[in-house]
């Protein structure tokens, strides 16, 4: 049997490495956490620059060292470029982490991918990078490998913890609000694929969710980053405006809490409004936004069987509807590893080993996809992101947006007032 037969697709390399680093975990090889807040030079010295620091970071460079050779020799790619290439990237996404770990930057909600973003465009558009730099990239098998990560932390008993008012908000918003994204975006003609990410970024949890349907199609990665920008961008004055916006209208803190939490679509954001607001509409705005964060699976899985339906009856040039058996070869299979992962955590996975390792496997997923959108930067020309000559996905992420808003505040009043 020749080398060339064993190659893997990049789905079930995903689905091996994931589990592989969970096995690593749940066997008591746990990396440790690296701390990368800090507030002056003196904290960035002492805390995030210490030995011991700098000893976490390299311990988890490593493990996610060796993942990456691991996954290039399944996959059949140049492993020479690729210990060359990787290093790299881990320290330009370090240096990332350590931006967004500042506590001036952390005021204003600024998430570690967008500085990983930014620092990769500015290198890809300012030096010209090799080929061979650029095909040792594997984008999507970072986001993948990060997204079976993100299993762990989707677990059903939790569900009932979120309250059945919270519950039935998210799935009412969810649905309403995703449904009427893509129909704007069928309206304005934009295509599948963006219609897609958008809808999902909307209506579910913004740049988590953008990326669970980007990797659940085999998403474009600029349409991916346009669409990750768009919710960074609205989600700072959202976060400012709206707790101000419910305390002119009166309303109570579950209610806000309600509204903040099923209208903002990053949690970080949705934490520092509910904050500006009090204790308990901090604790029902993450209820909420919790409510929706769960639906992810779900939505990425449907989303799956939705568009490798419609791949297959593009090819087939819509003469014959698709087989099972098509149906099943075009499934992306990490959604598979996603599943097994988070029911694993659910009713396998005793309550005390869950407990010490989800820090570790919660860092180490927020790490692949950091690693993801650096090379997203580095593989992206600024023109290509930001010369948007069709402005419609802009016009329908705005239209989308106030409909999620007005449609979650009416639910927030009618289930929480």
């Amino acid at each position: 049997m020749s080398a060339k037969s064993l190659v893997l697709s990049e789905d079930w390399v995903v689905v091996i490495l994931g589990l592989g680093i969970i096995a690593l975990a749940l066997f008591g090889i746990v990396a440790p956490v690296p701390s990368f807040g800090w507030s002056d030079t003196n904290e960035l010295s002492s805390k995030v620059l210490s030995l011991g620091n700098l000893g976490a970071m390299g311990l988890q460079f490593i493990l996610v060292y060796v993942t990456a050779i691991i996954g290039a020799i399944l996959l059949g790619k140049n492993l020479k470029a690729l210990l060359v290439v990787f290093p790299l990237v881990y320290f330009l996404t370090l240096f990332a982490l350590v931006l967004a770990g500042n506590a001036g930057v952390k005021s204003f909600n600024l998430e570690a991918v967008i500085f990983s973003l930014v620092i990769g465009l500015v290198i890809s558009n300012f030096f010209k990078l090799p080929a061979w730099f650029k095909e040792a990239l594997n984008t999507e098998m970072y986001v993948k490998i990060g997204l079976v990560l993100l299993g762990t932390t989707v677990i059903f008993g939790d569900i009932l913890k979120a309250g059945s008012l919270g519950l039935i908000q998210a799935l009412v918003v969810v649905v309403s609000v995703w449904y009427f994204a893509f129909w704007i975006c069928k309206k304005l003609k934009i295509d599948k694929e963006m219609s897609l990410m958008l809808s999902s970024a909307v209506s579910i949890c913004g740049v988590s969710a953008a990326i669970a349907t980007s990797g659940a199609i085999e998403g474009d990665n600029k349409k991916l980053s346009y669409v990750i920008s768009l919710v960074l961008v609205t989600a700072v004055p959202m976060m400012i405006f709206m707790p101000y916006l419910a305390e002119l209208m009166g309303l109570s803190q579950e209610v806000t809490g309600a509204w903040l939490g099923g209208s903002i679509d990053t949690s970080g954001a949705v934490a520092a409004s509910g904050t500006l607001v009090g204790e308990e509409a901090l604790k029902i705005s993450t209820i909420v936004k919790f409510s929706q964060n769960v639906l992810l699976g779900i939505a990425a899985f449907f989303i799956s069987i939705y568009w490798t339906y419609s791949k297959s009856v593009d090819d087939q040039t819509k003469k014959d509807k698709p087989t099972l058996k098509l149906i099943w070869e075009r499934f992306p299979k990490f959604v598979v590893g996603f599943v097994f992962v988070s029911l694993m955590f659910s009713f396998v996975v005793p309550a005390e080993t869950t407990a010490q390792i989800k820090d570790s496997l919660k860092s180490l997923q927020g790490l692949w996809f950091a690693l993801a959108f650096t090379s997203i930067g580095l593989e992206t020309n600024f023109k290509d992101l930001f010369k948007q000559d069709n402005k419609k996905p802009l016009y329908a992420f705005l239209i989308a947006q106030t409909f999620n808003i007005i449609v979650t505040l009416i639910l927030a009043i009618t289930l929480f007032g």
